[in-house]
C-alpha cells in the first residue's frame, strides 16, 4: 500500500460515512410575495453610489437632458422616444459596431425588474433595453424603472424573469477593488449609473413639479 493510499484511508476513516443527499431541496425558505418599499430601493441604490431620480414618465427627458444634454447617446431600438430631449445626439443600436458604441457618452435604457432589497436593476435584452454591450461601453447609464417593476427580493425577481433570456444584473456603477481595497469605478462598465423611477404605467403622475434629483448639469461625468 502506498503512502498516498494510507493517508487517504485515514482521512476517510476520520470523516466517517458519506452523508446522504436529500432528493428534494426545500425552496420555500424565502417565498416570493414580499411587500415592496420604493424607499428601500432608493436607499440601496444610493448606498451603491448610483444617482436616483423620481419623476413622472413625461419628465424623463428632463433628467436625460440634465445628465447628458448635448452629448452622444446610444439607445436600444425600442426605447420610448419621448424619454429623449432634443439636445442629445442619438445613436440607435441597429447592430452598431463596438467602436461606434464606445464613442457614445452615455446610454439610456428601460429595465425588466428592480429588486428593492438588494438595490439591483435587471435587464433582459428586451427591445427597450437592447444588447448587453450597449450598457457596458458608454461611461454613463441612465436606466428608467417603472414602480410596478420593483419587487421586494430576489425570489420575487426570479418569478418574473425568463431564465432563457440574457440577463444583466446591475447593482450600482461598475466597480472593483484591489488587494488593498482601493475602489476603482468604470473598469467593467459605466462609471455612472442614474436610475429614474417613474410611476406605474397605469398610474397618472402625481404632480408636474421638477423631477427630484435633477438640477444643474454636472460639470464632469
Amino acid at each position: 500500500m502506498s503512502s498516498r493510499e494510507v493517508i487517504l484511508g485515514r482521512l476517510r476513516a476520520a470523516l466517517g460515512p458519506e452523508p446522504s443527499t436529500p432528493a428534494d431541496v426545500a425552496r420555500d425558505y424565502r417565498p416570493a410575495g414580499g411587500a415592496v418599499h420604493l424607499d428601500v430601493l432608493v436607499h440601496r441604490l444610493t448606498d451603491y453610489r448610483a444617482t436616483v431620480h423620481r419623476c413622472s414618465d413625461g419628465e424623463v427627458a428632463q433628467v436625460v437632458d440634465a445628465v447628458l444634454g448635448g452629448r452622444r447617446v446610444v439607445i436600444p431600438a425600442g426605447l420610448p422616444r419621448h424619454w429623449l430631449p432634443e439636445g442629445v445626439d442619438v445613436l440607435t443600436d441597429d447592430n452598431l459596431r463596438r467602436d461606434d458604441i464606445a464613442t457614445a457618452d452615455g446610454v439610456v435604457t428601460a429595465a425588466a425588474v428592480a429588486v428593492a432589497e438588494t438595490g439591483t436593476v435587471i435587464l433582459d435584452a428586451a427591445a427597450d433595453q437592447g444588447r448587453r454591450v450597449i450598457t457596458l461601453l458608454p461611461d454613463v447609464h441612465i436606466c428608467v424603472v417603472r414602480a410596478d417593476q420593483v419587487v421586494a427580493n430576489v425570489p420575487d425577481a426570479l418569478a418574473r424573469l425568463d431564465p432563457h433570456r440574457p440577463l444583466t444584473w446591475i447593482s450600482g456603477p461598475s466597480a472593483t477593488s484591489d488587494i488593498e481595497l482601493n475602489r476603482v469605478e468604470g473598469v467593467h462598465g459605466p462609471r455612472h449609473l442614474h436610475v429614474v423611477i417613474v410611476p406605474s404605467a397605469d398610474t397618472a403622475p402625481s404632480s408636474t413639479s421638477a423631477p427630484t434629483g435633477v438640477g444643474r448639469r454636472p460639470p464632469t461625468l
